[in-house]
């Protein structure tokens, strides 16, 4: 049984640094750190495709008399385009919360909900 638990280690560790992620983007009131929860769920779900896509005595897909078994590339090219996308995403996530601290003096969610009530009301 411990040694099932030990194999797949990079497995529960994965698994904790998502729901340490998970768990900042529900229960943190702060818009920052909510974009941090959402970046380490999403380096833990590369992370994740990363170790699936590994191949026990594989080698790089290239031809040889003397390879057997080769690793597939999709799922390393696959997550290089999310990161690329997760760049992108952090990028817009921060500008926006840039442009929200500017409009509402807060980065809180508490405090920017009550403001725009006051607006509406007013």
């Amino acid at each position: 049984m411990t040694t099932y638990l030990l194999g797949h280690l990079n497995y529960w560790l994965i698994i904790g640094v998502m729901m340490i992620g998970m768990f900042t983007m529900m229960s943190s009131p702060n818009l920052m750190k909510k974009l941090a929860g959402l970046s380490m769920f999403q380096t833990a779900v590369i992370l994740f495709y990363v170790s699936i896509g590994k191949v026990e005595d594989g080698t790089a897909p290239i031809i040889t008399e003397t390879a057997t078994r080769y690793a597939n590339p999709l799922p390393q090219v696959l997550m290089l385009t999310a990161i690329v996308v997760g760049v992108a995403t952090m990028a817009l996530g921060f500008a926006l919360i840039i442009r929200i601290r500017r409009a509402y003096n807060s980065m809180e969610e508490d405090d920017i909900h009550l403001q725009i009530q006051r607006e509406e009301l007013d």
